[in-house]
């Protein structure tokens, strides 16, 4: 087992090498002057921003202090997105890269062949009237007639410049200076289509998530619930980049749709009470009818999760640890997360889920979307889940596919609904691209209404 964590430790290390090898060679090396001082910055900042990123990735699991996380994850989590897409940006311009260079040279082509038509006409009209060879006839300017005999008037003459054949090869652009163009405008195209993107993520994660609403009808929710309204946040990740404020905004947010019910299905934080219980306050601040419940995921399994079952019961939410509770309509259930199982504390959906009367609508806060096969064995009508962000960085998504039954949205498989929310926050990177944080507001609809 050790020897497979050394091999998967070196196998990321090379490729993170190899990576920040490509972007230098493309950026710096390809678009600067040997030995300037942007070459030199650039290869400084090739060096510092891959050591940054490892340090925002290590130090939070090394118990550093949250200080130095903090200092560390801004600039070490921004630059993996800022990697991501610089390498995609440029992985494009070697395709136009060739394409860009044809272009130059076939516009250079045909300027040269103008400019080699033009310079003869151009010679023949510098020359003065008259001017030719000595003929012996006496029509060489400075010779007297019928003699040949220079009379000296010569000297009061410019010679004529001697006409020069054009190059073969004229070019307007040198082939050196073509491909340091054409390498700066690529690199400079790549990099700016990168850091706009990773700003416009950025500012749609810091701005807060937006309220989206779907309606989910339940064959057995009475017409005494229709309308039932579950607000489900998830994947919050407090941490040492996103804080108190964070949190404010979306108890706002969630408080300004009214809801009957709160429910917080995991990935709330991503440390320890110590250091985000302040930033974790503002959820006393929820207000729903039928109250506010929670249930963990895996990453409160790094952050301490007896420690954050215990701090979100002192704000006023219920945490779900394998129960279920009865609401006017329905059972509303809670599971662990598989993570837990790591510490004895996996799901048990038995506990959570027999001996409830199956008539009623059921349902069930589970973190992941891959146990909703139990839920479909225990009769779930409806699962809410999170975990995967919406894939998060496009094209993540591609891969949360590949891990998850359901990236995003809602989805039936068999009986059993199972809606995923794409989370309220962000991990690692504070950068969302193709998958904006949202607050759902989940309401139930009865088929008897």
């Amino acid at each position: 087992m050790v020897v497979v964590i050394v091999l998967g430790a070196l196998a990321a290390v090379s490729l993170v090498a190899a990576a920040h090898w490509y972007l230098w060679r493309r950026l710096v090396r390809d678009t600067t002057s040997p030995g300037g001082l942007a070459r030199r910055l650039g290869t400084v900042a090739a060096v510092v921003l891959p050591l940054l990123s490892v340090g925002a990735v290590v130090s939070g699991r090394s118990g550093m202090p949250f200080w130095a996380q903090q200092v560390l994850a801004w600039p070490g989590y921004l630059w993996l997105a800022a990697l991501l897409y610089l390498l995609l940006a440029l992985l494009v311009g070697e395709i136009v890269r060739p394409l860009l260079r044809r272009l130059l040279e076939r516009r250079d082509g045909s300027a040269g062949a103008r400019a080699e038509a033009e310079v003869p006409a151009e010679a023949v009209a510098r020359t003065p009237v008259g001017a030719g060879a000595d003929t012996g006839t006496g029509a060489g300017l400075g010779t007297s007639p019928g003699t040949g005999i220079s009379d000296g008037s010569s000297d009061l003459s410019e010679p004529s410049a001697p006409a020069t054949a054009p190059s073969a090869s004229f070019s307007l652009t040198p082939a050196p200076s073509r491909r340091l163009f054409v390498s700066r405008v690529v690199g400079g195209a790549a990099a700016t289509a990168a850091l706009a993107t990773v700003g416009y993520g950025t500012y749609g994660v810091l701005r807060g998530p937006r309220v989206k609403r779907v309606t989910v009808p339940l064959a057995k929710l009475p017409r005494g619930a229709h309308g039932f309204r579950v607000a489900v946040v998830s994947d919050i990740h407090l941490g040492p980049i996103l804080g108190r404020a964070h949190t404010q905004r979306i108890v706002d947010t969630i408080n300004s749709t009214q809801p009957d019910l709160v429910a917080v299905v995991g990935d709330m934080v991503d440390g320890s009470v110590e250091d985000l219980g302040p930033a974790a306050e503002p959820l006393a601040g929820l207000k729903a009818r039928h109250g506010s419940f929670f249930v963990t995921g895996n990453h409160e399994y790094f952050s301490g999760a007896d420690a954050w079952v215990d701090h979100v019961r002192e704000l006023g939410l219920r945490p779900l640890e394998n129960e279920r509770v009865e609401i006017p309509g329905f059972d509303l259930a809670g599971v662990n997360d598989v993570a837990g199982e790591s510490e004895g504390a996996g799901p048990d959906f038995a506990k959570a889920l027999d001996d409830r009367d199956r008539a009623r609508a059921s349902v069930l806060l589970a973190h992941q979307p891959v146990v909703i096969d139990d839920a479909v064995r225990y009769g779930v009508d409806l699962q809410l889940s999170g975990h995967t962000h919406g894939g998060q960085l496009w094209p993540g998504n591609l891969l949360a596919g590949l891990a998850n039954p359901t990236v995003a949205g809602l989805e039936r498989y068999g009986d059993t609904q199972l809606y995923v929310s794409r989370g309220a926050g962000a991990w690692g990177p504070p950068v969302r691209v193709g998958a904006p944080s949202d607050i759902t507001l989940v309401e139930l609809a009865s088929r008897q209404a």
